[in-house]
């Protein structure tokens, strides 16, 4: 399973091990970060769609493109889920999807963290380096 995300320079996640996760091409990795943007909240499918083609011409069935891509990250998010079980990373709830990622498991969330940090002085600004240690280029590119 799938437990770190960096959106913080171009979007990557990380196995439990460190190792990168290959998340696919453009639009499924669009997803991925649609959701992301999303803070755990579901994104109706027509949302994604919208997001994904925003007016450029879409493929003959764009919601079941959308269901192609989501299928393909469960499937790099969770590989050792069996078959017809519950996903628990990507998850489908009524219209749409959300990402359930931990507290700690996107970059971004640990950045704004640390930089909310209630802290004397000199620890503030060992925090805050470490905040913008996380940095590693444009944001979700």
């Amino acid at each position: 399973m799938v437990v770190d995300f960096a959106v913080l320079g171009p979007l990557a996640a990380y196995d439990a091990g460190g190792t990168a996760v290959r998340l696919g091409g453009p639009r499924q990795r669009a997803v991925l970060a649609r959701l992301l943007v999303a803070r755990r909240q579901v994104v109706p499918l027509p949302r994604l769609v919208a997001d994904l083609w925003d007016g450029e011409p879409s493929p003959g069935d764009p919601e079941g493109a959308v269901r192609t891509f989501v299928a393909a990250l469960r499937r790099v998010l969770e590989p050792g889920r069996r078959p017809r079980t519950a996903a628990k990373v990507l998850v489908t709830e009524g219209p749409g999807y959300a990402l359930r990622a931990g507290d700690e498991g996107v970059d971004a969330w640990r950045f704004e963290r640390a930089a909310r940090a209630d802290e004397d002085a000199p620890a503030l600004v060992e925090t805050l380096e470490g905040a913008l240690a996380l940095w590693r280029g444009p944001a979700y590119a």
